[in-house]
């Protein structure tokens, strides 16, 4: 939140005021959950080479039943630019049918599929925070909206998918799109800065590398 807030507003002690509310919003202590990394070996990654040319699929479960019918999200994530879509969906498929349409559909594309565990995250660790990280906001969305809480998914993914990545010193959106999407925060800012044709290729190539090289030293 501070290294988003800091981007349009300044004021003295700025990141100790939102340590503390943070410390304080009684929705953020109900959902705070600890995120320890897994014990063992650094087990070295695959770094792709381009966006979305590897990414992640996961399920989060169990939620409360909305007035749709969704209990459950379908998370689709790229492993460079940690760019994320959150899809509301409802269970209904057992795992036979699941497995029927991964012949089907998934190999008939060529496509190379790694399956993880719940208890095994070291194989696809960098989905399974991404995951934790949905799971705390979307429970604090629950908190206030309980059974329509699909109805408010689209804005928690524009809200992670817009906001400061550590891992890739940007916003998601700004390593996939060049730039951040406006949103209501900076809407009274002036002009807008558009690249074009070779410009924006080579901008976008060049933050893909830059991530490239963080993922190498990390």
């Amino acid at each position: 939140m501070y290294r988003d807030l800091r981007e349009v507003y300044w004021w003295n002690d700025m990141k100790r005021d939102i340590t503390d509310f943070m410390a304080k919003c009684p929705n953020c202590q109900q959902v705070k959950v600890e995120h320890q990394k897994p014990v063992g070996m650094t087990q070295e990654i695959d770094i792709p080479t381009w966006k979305w040319e590897v990414i992640n699929m996961d399920f989060i479960t169990g939620l409360p039943r909305t007035r749709r019918q969704h209990d459950s999200i379908w998370v689709i994530f790229d492993k460079v630019t940690k760019s994320s879509h959150f899809l509301a969906v409802k269970i209904t498929d057992s795992a036979e049918d699941y497995a029927k349409l991964y012949i089907i559909e998934i190999k008939g594309l060529g496509t190379q599929v790694n399956l993880s565990t719940t208890f095994h995250p070291q194989t696809d660790g960098q989905a399974k925070r991404t995951i934790q990280t949905l799971d705390d906001m979307l429970r604090a969305c629950v908190i206030d909206f309980k059974g329509s809480w699909d109805d408010h998914l689209p804005l928690i993914d524009f809200a992670y998918n817009n906001s400061y990545h550590s891992s890739i010193h940007m916003a998601p959106y700004e390593a996939l799109y060049v730039g951040r999407c406006r949103s209501p925060v900076g809407w009274f800012e002036v002009g807008e800065t558009t690249l074009i044709g070779p410009d924006s290729v080579i901008d976008a190539m060049e933050k893909v590398q830059l991530i490239r090289d963080r993922f190498k030293i990390a």
